[in-house]
């Protein structure tokens, strides 16, 4: 009498637990759904673009924004520092002036990281142009050698056979 107590609970365990094709796909499904809700919320929490974007990006994020003009040669210079200091910003040029002007809006989070971003930004370019040109040094130089003169060596005969 056990024994057949036993086998019965054991078939309706094993008839219960048995798994269809339908139940599998509707498993994977709600496990689907779960996952796409869950990355979905993730997406939204990311949306906001960080470093460079366009001007509508950076005023749509309810901050103040700020602009200084930059000249044409520092802009990859102040976007690689920007990103360092982990710097919002947007590059608009002013078609307005010849020759054209860069304007960069920008804002940062911290107040702190935004003034370290342009003490850097503005020492580099001090330390720019304090530096001594390489090519003004390269036609001095070719100036210099020209004007010496060249060593003319004349042949003499050393015997006369």
């Amino acid at each position: 009498m056990q024994e057949e107590v036993e086998n019965r609970t054991v078939n309706l365990a094993i008839s219960t637990t048995r798994l269809t094709g339908r139940t599998l796909v509707t498993a994977f499904n709600a496990w689907k759904r779960h996952h796409d809700a869950k990355a979905k919320m993730q997406t939204q929490e990311d949306e906001t673009p960080h470093g460079k974007q366009t001007i509508k990006e950076l005023i749509g994020q309810d901050q103040g924004v700020s602009s200084i003009p930059i000249g044409n040669t520092g802009i990859k210079d102040f976007e690689r520092i920007a990103n360092k200091y982990g710097v919002d910003y947007a590059i608009v040029k002013d078609k307005a002036e010849t020759p054209p002007k860069y304007l960069v809006f920008f804002k940062a989070r911290d107040a702190d990281a935004l003034t370290q971003a342009f003490t850097e930004y503005s020492s580099q370019q001090l330390k720019m142009q304090k530096k001594p040109s390489i090519l003004k040094q390269l036609q001095k130089l070719r100036a210099i050698v020209a004007s010496i003169p060249n060593k003319v060596r004349q042949k003499t005969p050393e015997h006369d056979l």
